[in-house]
């Protein structure tokens, strides 16, 4: 039975691959992504630690870009194309991050709430709904501020503050599975609620919540920028969004140094870009009639 089960799951897992392919925008997508993985991982060999050095920096501040330096120097006199490449694997990583915990919140949720019913999903409900009336970016600050400046703080303040959208999509999706005759057999089984819901209900609400995810890591990213271009990230760490604040605070926009702004600001819209084509390519795969209608 385990390996029918696998061998089912690889053949599920070849199919899905092989229609997502066909989907031009999300396999541009998935390269981009690829390709700045690749980046974020080998950031230390390509430029090093040494890069984020205020004291050692090899430039003078603010040179515009030249064969020394490509995208030019920042304040401090350090290489604008070392710290883009250093700062793709804060930011990255805060999106992941805080996206994993923003959608675990919401599937877990989801799916209690729609499992159970009754007082539990109304009381549920509610809450979400208040987390979806107030502005998340908002609720985000609030949190950025009063906890300490650090990376982990940024992720809990996205992660705890976004996934409302997640918990009624997965919610909906439940109580669709819940609906169904094998439910009903498992139960006169003699299946428990946590067997109904970690057996059948999980499996069936995986493609939504992979597709969500997706969508979530972007806004995440971008949040994660906006947080530390208002000064609530980290400061010692290099991310894009530290970059514009850095850019901000140097006057960059002021004194036409273009060069300060444009690159960290188009990375962090390419990789937010790649990632909702991948979400959308994916929807489309698991929804055959959404792709159609597009």
């Amino acid at each position: 039975m385990t390996s029918l089960t696998w061998t089912r799951r690889r053949a599920s897992a070849a199919r899905f691959w092989r229609q997502y392919r066909r989907q031009r925008a999300g396999a541009y997508g998935l390269v981009a992504l690829a390709l700045i993985a690749l980046v974020a991982l080998t950031a230390p060999l390509l430029v090093g630690g040494d890069v984020r050095s205020v004291t050692d920096a090899p430039g003078t501040a603010l040179e515009a870009p030249s064969g020394r330096f490509p995208l030019g120097t920042d304040q401090f006199g350090r290489s604008l194309l070392g710290l883009l490449l250093w700062g793709a694997r804060v930011s990255l990583a805060v999106g992941l991050l805080a996206a994993a915990l923003s959608v675990a919140i919401g599937t877990l949720i989801g799916i209690l709430a729609g499992h159970y019913g009754g007082w539990f999903a109304t009381l549920a409900m509610r809450v979400t709904d208040w987390f979806l009336v107030m502005p998340s970016l908002v609720l985000a600050i609030v949190l950025a501020t009063v906890m300490s400046r650090s990376v982990w703080t940024v992720v809990l303040a996205i992660g705890i503050t976004s996934w409302p959208t997640t918990a009624r999509l997965v919610r909906a999706q439940t109580i669709a599975v819940e609906s169904r005759p094998y439910i009903e057999r498992a139960r006169a089984l003699g299946g428990g609620h946590g067997h109904v819901m970690s057996r059948h209900v999980l499996p069936n609400v995986m493609p939504l919540v992979l597709s969500q995810t997706t969508l979530c890591i972007s806004t995440a990213i971008l949040t994660e920028a906006t947080l530390a271009f208002l000064g609530l990230g980290d400061p010692t760490v290099v991310s894009w969004g530290g970059m514009l604040q850095d850019a901000r605070e140097a006057g960059a926009v002021s004194s036409g140094h273009w060069w300060y702004l444009a690159p960290p600001g188009i990375a962090i819209a390419v990789v937010a870009l790649a990632f909702t084509l991948c979400g959308r390519a994916i929807e489309s795969v698991l929804n055959p009639k959404l792709g159609a209608g597009r």
